[in-house]
C-alpha cells in the first residue's frame, strides 16, 4: 500500500510542535532547578557525606579517619546507652501512636455528628498539634508534671501525695507519652475529613437492615476509613520516631533521669554535638534510624494489602 509522501506544510508544522515541546521541557526545567539546586545542596548532599562519616572517625574538628564497619559493631555490642535510646523510642513509639489515633479517632467521630461551630472546635482541637513540637509547650509540661505542677495539686484535691512525675524513671517516659497522646489534633483533622467522603445512604441502608451504631461502626465506618488509618499510622510513626524536642526539654538535655527519656534521637545529638563530638557515630546511628523507618514504613505497606480497603465511591 503507498503512503503519501508527508506536506512541506505538515513537515514545518511537526518541526515547530517539536521545537514548542522543546521550549516547554527547557522552561520547566528552569523553573525547577531552584529545587533541584536545594535538593542537592541540602538534601542529596548531606545524605551522601552522612553515609560517608558513618564509616569514619570524625570529631568535626579534624580530619575523617576511615574506621569502616567499627560505628556499627560499637554500637550493637558495646554501648548500652544506645540500646537503651532504642528501647525507649521503641516503648514511645508503640504505646503512644495508636493511643493517640485512638483518641483521635474518636474525637472525630463526635465532632462528625453535626456539632454547632465545628470550625471552632475543629481550630481548638488542631492548635495541641501545632504547638506540641515547640520548647515552650515542652517547659510547660515540665510544670505540669513536677512536685508543684497541675497534676499533683489536682491529686491533692483527693487526699493523694503526688510525685514528680518527670523525676522519677518510672513515669517520666509515660509524661512524653501523654504529651505525645496530647498532640492528637492534625490526624483527628484527616480522620474527620475521611469520615465527611463516607456516604450516608450507606448507613441509611445498615439502619434498615437493624444495624446499630456498633455494626455500622464495624461494617461500614472502620473498612471505608482504612486508608485514612494507614495514612496517619504511616505518617505518625515516622513523626514519632524523630521527636526529640519534647524529650531533650524535659530530661534538659540529658535524657533523664537514668537515662528514662533518652531518645534515639537526643542520642544521637549528645554523641555528634556532645562532649565528644563523635559525629561518625551520631552519623552511624543516624543511618540506623533511617533503616529502621524504612523497614517499619515498608511492612506497613505491605501489611496494608490484607486490611486497608480503598473504595470507588
Amino acid at each position: 500500500m503507498l503512503r503519501r509522501a508527508a506536506a512541506p506544510g505538515d513537515q514545518r508544522r511537526a518541526k515547530a510542535a517539536a521545537t514548542r515541546r522543546r521550549r516547554e521541557a527547557w522552561t520547566a526545567y528552569l523553573f525547577l532547578a531552584p529545587w533541584f539546586a536545594g535538593l542537592a545542596a541540602i538534601t542529596a548532599g548531606p545524605l551522601v557525606a552522612s553515609l560517608y562519616l558513618s564509616f569514619t572517625d570524625y570529631n568535626l574538628i579534624g580530619d575523617a579517619t576511615w574506621v569502616g564497619l567499627d560505628n556499627y559493631t560499637e554500637m550493637f555490642t558495646d554501648d548500652p546507652r544506645f540500646l537503651k535510646a532504642l528501647s525507649n523510642t521503641a516503648v514511645y513509639v508503640f504505646v503512644s501512636v495508636p493511643l493517640q489515633l485512638g483518641f483521635a479517632l474518636g474525637l472525630a467521630l463526635l465532632l462528625d455528628r453535626g456539632v454547632s461551630g465545628l470550625p471552632i472546635y475543629r481550630s481548638i482541637y488542631y492548635l495541641p498539634s501545632l504547638l506540641g513540637g515547640s520548647v515552650a509547650i515542652a517547659i510547660l509540661w515540665r510544670q505540669i508534671f513536677g512536685d508543684a505542677g497541675v497534676v499533683n495539686g489536682f491529686l491533692g484535691i483527693f487526699g493523694v501525695e503526688g510525685t514528680s512525675w518527670i523525676a522519677d524513671p518510672d513515669t517520666a517516659l509515660g509524661t512524653l507519652i501523654v504529651l505525645n497522646v496530647w498532640t492528637f489534633g492534625s490526624p483527628m483533622v484527616i480522620f474527620l475529613a475521611g469520615l465527611r467522603q463516607i456516604p450516608q445512604s450507606f448507613y441509611e441502608a445498615a439502619q434498615i437492615d437493624g444495624a446499630g451504631r456498633v455494626r455500622q461502626f464495624r461494617s461500614i465506618t472502620v473498612p471505608l476509613l482504612t486508608p485514612i488509618i494507614f495514612f496517619n499510622l504511616v505518617l505518625q510513626l515516622i513523626n514519632a520516631f524523630q521527636s526529640f524536642t519534647q524529650a531533650f526539654v524535659v530530661s534538659g538535655g540529658k535524657g533523664g533521669p537514668a537515662d528514662s527519656t533518652l531518645f534515639y534521637t537526643m542520642y544521637i545529638y549528645i554523641k555528634g554535638f556532645g562532649p565528644s563530638l563523635d559525629m561518625g557515630y551520631a552519623s552511624a546511628m543516624a543511618w540506623v534510624l533511617v533503616l529502621i523507618i524504612a523497614t517499619l514504613t515498608a511492612v506497613n505497606f505491605l501489611m496494608s494489602k490484607y486490611w486497608v480497603f480503598y473504595s470507588d465511591t
